[in-house]
């Protein structure tokens, strides 16, 4: 798996200092750091008896339209038939949405990737839909070259059967900020549109999902109808001192003159946003995080006891049902 080429660019946008400006510029891509001073969190409400015991028996909702719920969504940066992988495919409820990363998108999709993704494509989640595999493709702030990252998106799109095993794709190391005249939004654009018409010639039945992570509030241009560059956006990916603390920037989108704010408005179905924190010492901070995500407008969120370099290598202290059983209870 991932060796120091890998690390660095799963997690070189961790090491870009805290944002920390009311009214961010939007002109150069900024990411918090996992490292720095933190402020001091804020005590994680003590779950209740009957919110820990709703863990014991989870029922299958399917979500009603318009009303929001919160769905355990997890980056699995592990081989094929390691064994958080093998512990997702079992969990149920099982997550909604899955990250498979070989070797960041170049490695290929071979016969044992293909296997795991279509077992985990059969596992149903609390909303009773089917959990959604993505691929992992890295981007670099954008400077990665269009046709490389189209390559990488072909690996998981184009196999050799000529069927899709994949929902979607996730793109990681993505920047923030649109760029001059919008040029970095539209590089991503580009991407999102190069992915839903390869999918729909494969097999137009699958509606595909498009994941964006720049791991911080995202500049609400990429959001703007008729150049949306996701679906799903990834607007904290850090600790949990952080996450209850000063790391949280206040929203999950920002512009230059109002600063952040939660983008609601720009999220009709209420799945637009991720939150990934890792570094949560217990069950009761994992509840906290996930009530907390809720709160803050997240459709989607993962908290896992892992730490850096690497906490998406490795499964939680918890089982995962404990959490995509708790998650099923917001909402």
């Amino acid at each position: 798996m991932p060796g120091s080429r890998v690390a660095k660019a799963l997690y070189a946008v961790l090491l870009i200092p805290l944002v920390a400006a009311p009214a961010p510029a939007v002109t150069a891509s900024a990411r918090p750091t996992a490292h720095g001073p933190a402020a001091s969190p804020a005590s994680p409400k003590t779950p209740a008896p009957r919110e820990a015991a709703a863990t014991a028996s989870p029922a299958i909702r399917p979500r009603a339209p318009g009303v929001r719920s919160l769905e355990i969504a997890v980056p699995a940066y592990v081989r094929a038939n390691d064994g958080p992988l093998k512990d997702l495919t079992a969990t149920a409820p099982a997550a909604s949405v899955v990250v498979l990363n070989p070797n960041n998108g170049d490695s290929p999709f071979d016969a044992p990737w293909r296997a795991r993704a279509d077992a985990l494509r059969r596992a149903t989640a609390a909303t009773g839909e089917k959990t959604k595999v993505l691929g992992y493709v890295h981007t670099d702030h954008g400077n990665r070259a269009a046709a490389a990252a189209r390559a990488s998106v072909d690996n998981y799109l184009k196999t050799p059967d000529g069927r899709l095993h994949v929902d979607g794709i996730f793109f990681d190391v993505v920047s923030r900020d649109c760029g001059p005249g919008n040029a970095t939004r539209d590089h991503y654009a580009e991407l999102r549109r190069y992915v839903e018409e390869t999918m729909q010639a494969v097999d137009p039945a699958v509606p595909g999902l498009v994941v964006d992570n720049p791991g911080t509030a995202i500049a609400d241009c990429y959001l703007e109808p008729g150049h949306r560059t996701a679906d799903v956006f990834v607007t904290f990916e850090d600790t949990y001192a952080a996450y209850a603390g000063g790391g949280w920037l206040g929203g999950n989108v920002f512009d230059p003159v109002g600063g952040y704010r939660a983008g609601g408005e720009l999220d009709p179905t209420g799945t637009a946003f991720w939150h990934l924190v890792h570094d949560v010492p217990d069950t009761g901070a994992m509840q906290a995080t996930l009530r907390t995500a809720f709160d803050r407008g997240a459709g989607y969120a993962y908290a896992t006891s892992a730490v850096m370099p690497n906490p998406w290598n490795t499964g939680p202290a918890w089982k995962f049902r404990a959490q995509t059983a708790y998650a099923a209870t917001l909402g």
